[in-house]
């Protein structure tokens, strides 16, 4: 009876997960599929206020907008009555990805959340997403953490 050859070693999930570890460790990143903490997801810092995101126009009346870049959702619940939220999920620091059916959805676990006021709607999520203070200066949007 003859043994198959050997091609070399293979990588295993083990392998894998202690190298990850290993560049953390040394202060690096790894970037996980779908979603993680903010140590795996990008900077967890609220952006430097206030934010300048363009015209309140482009903000739909029961809808939102997702500003992934800056990580900030701004909705418009009302007519002329503007909110703004991060972006970043509290469930596992996901970014939401869009606003539709008066929710604002994450696209990782499927929570969604309240476009009024960032409440948890839908988990698997358990706290509302942190408000920012937004107003309209010139047709603009100015976001600024609060």
């Amino acid at each position: 009876m003859s043994e198959a050859p050997e091609t070399g070693p293979a990588t295993t999930r083990r392998t894998l997960l202690c190298g990850a570890a290993a560049v953390l460790a040394a202060g690096g990143t790894v970037a996980v599929a779908g979603c993680g903490s903010s140590a795996s997801s990008g900077s967890s810092a609220a952006p430097k206020g206030p934010v300048d995101l363009g015209p309140a126009s482009a903000i739909p009346e029961g809808g939102g907008k997702v500003f992934r870049e800056q990580k900030i959702v701004v909705t418009q619940p009302t007519a002329g009555e503007y909110k703004a939220f991060s972006a970043k999920c509290t469930h596992a620091g996901c970014v939401v990805d869009q606003v539709k059916k008066e929710q604002i959805q994450c696209p990782c676990h499927g929570s969604r959340f309240a476009i009024a006021d960032g409440a948890v709607q839908e988990g698997p999520a358990s706290s509302p997403l942190p408000a920012y203070t937004v107003t309209v200066e010139g047709g603009n949007l100015k976001v600024t953490p609060s």
